[in-house]
């Protein structure tokens, strides 16, 4: 079975670099380049596979997000106009909604997880062009690769006569938080500024969130890896990924930039969902200014 991955960056490795000399690094213009290929646009349905132990407000974290990517209720700046930059990609809008829920909360292949492994569980939902199917993998749960070199996945795979795409995200809570949770866990690695209290109250899931989105853009403008992306088709840099490590203006390496605080619990995000949800999501990049754009 065919399939291929593009990583989520670790933002930590940003953190090498120290901000004094940061400053002094004159960033060189960033160019995607479309490689003519299909992109996801039109509707778009977003299947949720669920692998280990969620809560339920765990799981509420998640759909709010992704159904707050087509809200037009909640106020600026908005996870919707955050989304509204997919729009610039070739192709026009995706708008994009949950559909099927599956649980596998028994481990039926154990917590142990090989790559093969998360597209068994990715077919458990219909492969189609007009879904992505998301393997939610618990905190419990080791993935091969996980937290040494990924904090989650998308590729493309087939199914019978079907075609569609995937993505894995891991809980790390209890395994990798200051790899793939930053800014709400201290790195490990580089400047130890102190960490942003996560908008949702979860370290772990707030972190999911951040890479779900970062993946949830990379699938739609390159889905089968002929779409938008710079440098080798086997280490893409994609929409978000392209700009790890910035969340709001004046950004720099290990620094996430300019967040809103909610005035109560003084957690940080930049992004209002549905039904009361904050978020933090990172910047995605600019086809029309080619450049990576926040939204604050």
């Amino acid at each position: 079975m065919a399939f291929n991955y593009n990583f989520v960056t670790l933002a930590f490795l940003l953190s090498f670099i120290a901000p004094s000399f940061a400053a002094l690094v004159q960033e060189q213009p960033l160019v995607l380049k479309y490689h003519n290929g299909i992109l996801l646009k039109g509707n778009i349905t977003v299947n949720l596979i669920w692998y280990g132990q969620f809560t339920p407000i765990q799981r509420s974290i998640i759909v709010d997000f992704v159904n707050s990517l087509n809200s037009k209720g909640a106020p600026l700046p908005s996870t919707s106009s955050w989304w509204k930059t997919t729009e610039k990609y070739r192709g026009g809008s995706s708008s994009l909604s949950v559909g099927h829920q599956i649980l596998h909360e028994e481990y039926t292949l154990g917590k142990v997880l090989k790559s093969y492994h998360l597209i068994a569980l990715a077919s458990k939902a219909l492969f189609s062009v007009n879904s992505i199917n998301v393997v939610l993998t618990a905190k419990d749960v080791a993935v091969d690769g996980f937290c040494m070199s990924k904090c989650g996945t998308h590729g493309s795979s087939k199914s019978g006569s079907g075609r569609g795409t995937y993505i894995w995200v891991g809980n790390s809570d209890l395994q990798c938080p200051g790899q793939c949770a930053w800014p709400f866990h201290q790195p490990i690695y580089g400047p130890q500024t102190p960490p942003l209290i996560a908008p949702n109250g979860d370290v772990g899931v707030d972190g999911m969130v951040i890479n779900l989105a970062t993946l949830l853009a990379n699938t739609v403008t390159n889905p089968f890896n002929s779409g938008y992306f710079q440098g080798p088709p086997t280490a893409p840099l994609e929409a978000v990924s392209a700009c790890t490590g910035k969340f709001g203006s004046g950004s720099y390496p290990g620094y996430p930039g300019r967040a809103l605080v909610d005035k109560v619990t003084g957690a940080s995000f930049n992004a209002y969902g549905v039904n009361g949800r904050k978020y933090m999501l990172p910047a995605m990049w600019d086809p029309q200014s080619s450049a990576c754009k926040t939204l604050v």
